[in-house]
């Protein structure tokens, strides 16, 4: 059954750094979630055609 669009069959890759070490896939979520946050931040919510500043 090779259905996957991923080989999910081998060992997750770790960034370690002193005591603490975290899954490449977590890191890449967590990046993923904070740049996110950051444009939700700074980005302008959009108006309607009558609201005015």
């Amino acid at each position: 059954m090779h259905l996957a669009v991923f080989n999910l069959d081998h060992p997750a890759h770790y960034y370690s750094v002193g005591p603490f070490s975290i899954s490449a896939g977590n890191a890449t979520i967590i990046l993923v979630m904070v740049a996110i946050f950051t444009l939700a931040l700074f980005l302008p919510f959009p108006h309607g055609k009558g609201d005015k500043k």
